[in-house]
């Protein structure tokens, strides 16, 4: 291996395989340039990264204040809209519910709304400058954690609380149908066969399967995506390992020579 390393090469001599770039060059300048090159592209892979993350943030503060506005603007409509029946008794604990999930429905996309209108300027800001360089100056590295916080109240307890609501809000519009017989003195209760109970029980049946199909959803979603993010930095340090194999030969190749 060392004798064929300390054949001597006639520089007059043109190599049969060498690039019209390479003319003139020995083998350390080609080491050395090959090395330059490859730290030239590291930094402009850097770089795109940290720009695919700043747009990634982007996008799920966007989705977050969408997502967050409308649904806490149709649970706020809800409560307002609905009509309660004065005649009828409604169950002490489903009045309770419904106010405690509306409120917290209410304040979870409100709080996830929040972070996003504070964080999502100073993102647009840095994301709308054509300057590389200019991606130090987005604090979306730092508030990760509260952008994550956002994504995760506004899409995923934000939802399952609506769908309760949702719920909710069908047995005090359904349950006092059929279950009052109005009159002048005095108020008679049908047993819970009415057609009021049943569709709101109805419902309740529709929905139980609905948030367990989200929620099998969302696990298996994140964990997709976590799976193909494994395999993507698995493949990005395969690939710099393979490059560090080919830069420790060529660094054993010029001591040799």
């Amino acid at each position: 291996m060392s004798s064929e390393l300390n054949v001597p090469v006639d520089p007059s001599t043109p190599a049969c395989c060498s690039e019209p770039g390479t003319k003139g060059m020995d083998y350390r300048d080609w080491v050395r340039r090959s090395y330059l090159e490859l730290v030239t592209s590291n930094h402009h892979s850097v770089q795109a990264l940290s720009w695919r993350k700043l747009y990634l943030s982007r996008a799920k503060l966007k989705a977050s204040s969408r997502t967050s506005a409308l649904l806490s603007g149709f649970a706020m409509v809800a409560m307002v809209e609905v009509q309660l029946e004065v005649q009828y008794k409604y169950p002490q604990m489903l009045l309770i519910a419904f106010s405690a999930c509306t409120t917290v429905l209410v304040a979870v996309h409100l709080f996830a709304l929040l972070i996003s209108t504070c964080i999502l300027p100073n993102v647009e800001a840095v994301s709308n400058i054509h300057n590389l360089n200019s991606i130090s100056e987005s604090p979306h590295e730092r508030m990760h954690p509260y952008i994550e916080l956002a994504w995760g109240f506004s899409t995923v307890l934000g939802i399952l609380l609506f769908l309760a609501e949702v719920v909710l809000l069908c047995w005090i519009k359904f349950l006092p149908v059929g279950s009052i017989l109005k009159n002048e003195t005095t108020n008679v209760e049908k047993p819970s066969s009415h057609a009021g109970w049943q569709s709101a029980l109805v419902s309740t049946i529709i929905m139980v399967p609905v948030g367990l199909i989200f929620v099998v959803f969302t696990i298996h979603f994140y964990r997709s995506l976590v799976r193909h993010k494994t395999e993507r930095h698995n493949r990005e340090i395969e690939e710099l390992h393979k490059l560090k194999v080919q830069l420790d030969g060529h660094d054993r190749g010029m001591q040799v020579v």
